[in-house]
């Protein structure tokens, strides 16, 4: 887990700790961890920038880039295209190419697909 380090107003670091005492949340990284997730819960389109910058910026996959802006690997695609980005085509790494065998594995294909993919091509 990343570990962040910042400065804040004294008003919030008092709100936190009154959070922390009361036991809404086990600790201060928990809440911080919270009010994060629910911000980009509430924010679609900074979670989709974000995404966005991040593998334009080549610090992601295009896995990554899918999966932080929420969305399938199809979609992000457009996005990025649609955004002027450059698609970047392959595998990065061990840990992309595990993550495209995962998605393959999810992948359900109806009884239709099935018989296409053994009728031989004439």
């Amino acid at each position: 887990m990343a570990r962040i380090t910042g400065s804040y107003p004294e008003d919030l670091e008092l709100l936190i700790e009154g959070t922390v005492e009361a036991g809404v949340f086990g600790g201060k990284s928990d809440a911080l961890r919270e009010f994060a997730r629910e911000y980009f819960d509430d924010h679609d389109n900074e979670r989709l920038v974000a995404a966005v910058t991040l593998y334009e910026n080549e610090t992601i996959t295009l896995g990554d880039a899918a999966r932080l802006a929420g969305e399938d690997r199809w979609t992000m695609r457009e996005i990025l295209r649609d955004h002027g980005v450059d698609l970047r085509l392959g595998l990065a790494d061990e840990t992309d190419a595990e993550y495209e065998a995962e998605a393959a594995r999810t992948l359900e294909f109806s009884d239709e697909d099935e018989a296409d993919a053994t009728t031989p091509s004439e």
